[in-house]
């Protein structure tokens, strides 16, 4: 992959993270990333497409009750 693929990678995967809190009724992420117990300032990054880890996706994906197989579906 480029440099630019990853970039794209990373905003879908951050615009999809942000589509799941909503739908899970968390208006703000400051609520949601409180709730859960994570950094607000990082979750903040996240959903801005920077420094996410494969350790916080999946505890982010833990939340919300999907798989990585069913989160990445139509990612690409």
């Amino acid at each position: 992959m480029t440099k630019l693929t990853y970039s794209r990678l990373e905003k879908r995967v951050s615009q999809k993270l942000k589509a799941l809190r909503i739908a899970g009724r968390y208006t703000s992420y400051e609520n949601f990333a409180i709730e859960h117990d994570i950094d607000r300032k990082h979750y903040w990054g996240i959903e801005k497409g920077k420094n996410i880890t494969i350790k916080t996706l999946h505890r982010i994906l833990e939340i919300h009750k999907i798989s990585f197989e069913d989160f990445f579906k139509g990612i690409r």
